[in-house]
C-alpha cells in the first residue's frame, strides 16, 4: 500500500507539472506588454499629437498586447534619466533626437548639425539611407538602444532672445540656452554665441531670471512653454531642422514576439509622418500666434550664419562625412 500511494504521488506530480507547463505556454501566448513613453514637450505639441495615435495604433494592431501610456513634461524625468532606464531593460520609450543618440554613436550627431539639410524632405531622406541604418545597428549592437524612428520633423530651430539682433557678431556675449551634447553647443558657439547647458524644463525660469539671455527652439516648443512671453524676439535662423525619434532598450524589446517588435517600428515611423505634417502645416501659424501675444518676429539673411556654421563641422569632425551625406542627397 505504501509503495502503491508512492508511485500515485509521483504520477500525480508528473501530471501536475504538465499541466503547469501547458499553462505557462499559454500564459506566454497570451503575455501583456506595458511602454511607458517619456517627452519633455506638452501635450499641446504636435508631437505629443503624433505620439498618441502610435499608442492608439500600436494597441489596435496588438489587440491590447502592448499597452501604451504616455507621459509628457519630463513626468518621467530627463531624456537621460528614462534612458537609464531603457538600458537596464525597463518597459520605456523616450522621444530624443539626434544629438544626444551622437554622445554614444558619434557619427548620428551630424542629423543635427547646422544647416546640414534644407528641408524635412532631405532630412527623411537621409534618414532612409543605408549609412544611416548603419548606425542604428551600432547603437544597437554596442549600446543596446534601438531607434524605432527618427522622421518626426518637429521644426526650424530659431533664436528666442529678449533683445533682437541680425548678424551673428550681435550674438557676442550672449548666454543661449541649448542641450549639453557636443552637437548643440558648437552649433551655438559657431553661430556667434555662448551656449549654456540646461534641462528644458528649466528654461523658462532661467529667461526669467536673468541666467540667460535666450534659448534656441522649434516654435512648437516655444508656444507650448511660452518662452516667447519672457523672451519677445523671434528670429528666423532655422539653423537646424530637428528631427525627432523613439527610443527603447533593447533588452526590453527584444523580449517581445518578432511581430510586436515590427509593428513599434512600422507605427513610430507613422506617427513621424503624421508629426511631420502637423508641423509643417502649423509653423507659420505659431508665428502669427506668438506675434499677437506681444512678440515681434524678425527676418534675417541667414547666408552670414550659414558661413559662421562652417566652423561647427571642423570642431566636431564632421567636414568629410558631410560630403559623404551630400553624396547620398545629390548635392
Amino acid at each position: 500500500m505504501k509503495k502503491l500511494c508512492t508511485g500515485f504521488f509521483v504520477f500525480t506530480m508528473a501530471i501536475a507539472l504538465v499541466i503547469a507547463a501547458g499553462s505557462g505556454d499559454t500564459a506566454k501566448g497570451a503575455q501583456k506588454y506595458t511602454l511607458r513613453v517619456s517627452m519633455v514637450i506638452s501635450t499641446d505639441d504636435p508631437l505629443y499629437k503624433g505620439y498618441a495615435d502610435f499608442a492608439e495604433n500600436v494597441q489596435k494592431r496588438t489587440n491590447g498586447g502592448i499597452q501604451v501610456t504616455l507621459y509628457p513634461n519630463a513626468q518621467l524625468g530627463q531624456d537621460e534619466d528614462v534612458m537609464e532606464q531603457a538600458l537596464l531593460g525597463a518597459d520605456v520609450a523616450f522621444n530624443t533626437d539626434a544629438a544626444r543618440l551622437g554622445v554614444r554613436v558619434k557619427e548620428m550627431g551630424i542629423v543635427l548639425a547646422p544647416y546640414l539639410f534644407d528641408n524635412p524632405q532631405e532630412a527623411n531622406k537621409f534618414l532612409l539611407s543605408n549609412l544611416f541604418k548603419s548606425w542604428q545597428k551600432k547603437l544597437e549592437d554596442n549600446h543596446n538602444l534601438t531607434l524605432l524612428s527618427l522622421n518626426n520633423y518637429v521644426g526650424g530651430r530659431n533664436f528666442v532672445t529678449k533683445s533682437p539682433f541680425k548678424t551673428p557678431e550681435d550674438l557676442k556675449g550672449r548666454r543661449i540656452r541649448t542641450a549639453g551634447a557636443p552637437v548643440w553647443q558648437e552649433t551655438i558657439r559657431s553661430l556667434g554665441a555662448t551656449p549654456v547647458a540646461l534641462p528644458w524644463m528649466e528654461t523658462y525660469p532661467a529667461l526669467q531670471q536673468g541666467v540667460i539671455d535666450g534659448a534656441e527652439a522649434q516654435h512648437p516648443a516655444t508656444y507650448s512653454t511660452k518662452l516667447h512671453e519672457v523672451a519677445k524676439h523671434i528670429t528666423l535662423t532655422n539653423h537646424i531642422l530637428l528631427m525627432n525619434g523613439l527610443v527603447v532598450g533593447t533588452k526590453w524589446i527584444k523580449k517581445l514576439p518578432p511581430e510586436f517588435q515590427q509593428i513599434l517600428v512600422e507605427e513610430a515611423i507613422k506617427a513621424g509622418t503624421v508629426t511631420t505634417r502637423m508641423v509643417i502645416d502649423s509653423e507659420k501659424a505659431y508665428e502669427k500666434k506668438m506675434a499677437a501675444e506681444g512678440a515681434t518676429v524678425h527676418t534675417v539673411d541667414v547666408a552670414p550664419f550659414r558661413a559662421r556654421a562652417e566652423n561647427a563641422y571642423k570642431q566636431l569632425g564632421f567636414v568629410d562625412l558631410r560630403k559623404e551625406i551630400n553624396k547620398i542627397l545629390g548635392k
